[in-house]
């Protein structure tokens, strides 16, 4: 089984310098294998990446939304509006693989797709599709309630969650050095980030994961 993202930007179209977000999402998208087969941004700002480990998918779509998020657009536009980005994780089989990841299709590449579609109706920016439809009630319902506080990660958050997704085993005094604050100061950026929170989530998605995959 693999996992498939898709994904788009909230706001991209009345951003003026599209790079500056754009560059470092592909600089990303580069850890998970080369483009097109594995990753392809199209239409300026709808995106699709391939992750052939399951477990890692959630981690994967929270590293995209801390990284966006951390984008500070009003250094080069005062009047630019905050970015987001909506994503849907499908988890399933794959049963061709094409050149390009367009190309490619299966079970995987179709609940991403159907769980995209819902996005906007279901009011949500983050979101799953599997097989086992209570795992997805279960974890739509913790997304759910996760997003309440990862809509509104500040720059700062978004720098911190985004540290802390690449680098598991980081100290408070890496994470301040990284930063640029003190070490005592972590704490606090730590806590407004809901960083805690943000592991959780993650583990208890891996757990009931790993469950349904042995």
């Amino acid at each position: 089984m693999i996992a498939v993202i898709k994904g788009d930007i909230v706001n991209s179209r009345i951003i003026a310098n599209q790079n500056k977000w754009l560059t470092p999402l592909k600089k990303l998208f580069n850890k998970f294998g080369r483009s097109p087969k594995r990753w392809e941004i199209v239409w300026g700002d709808f995106f699709q990446i391939e992750i052939s480990d399951p477990p890692e998918a959630l981690r994967a779509a929270l590293e995209i939304k801390a990284l966006i998020k951390s984008i500070d657009l009003k250094k080069i536009d005062k009047k630019s509006s905050p970015i987001d980005v909506r994503m849907a994780i499908g988890i399933g089989d794959k049963e061709y693989s094409g050149r390009r990841i367009s190309e490619s299709n299966g079970t995987a590449f179709v609940f991403s797709g159907e769980k995209f579609e819902k996005l906007k109706k279901e009011k949500s920016t983050l979101a799953l599709q599997t097989p086992w439809e209570e795992f997805n009630e279960e974890m739509n319902l913790c997304l759910k309630l996760a997003s309440v506080f990862m809509d509104k990660w500040t720059i700062s958050s978004g720098e911190l969650i985004k540290f802390i997704l690449q680098n598991k085993n980081a100290t408070q005094e890496e994470i301040g050095e990284f930063l640029g604050i003190k070490q005592n100061s972590v704490s606090g950026r730590w806590n407004r980030a809901n960083a805690s929170e943000v592991l959780e989530l993650l583990k208890f998605y891996e757990d009931r994961l790993f469950r349904r995959l042995i």
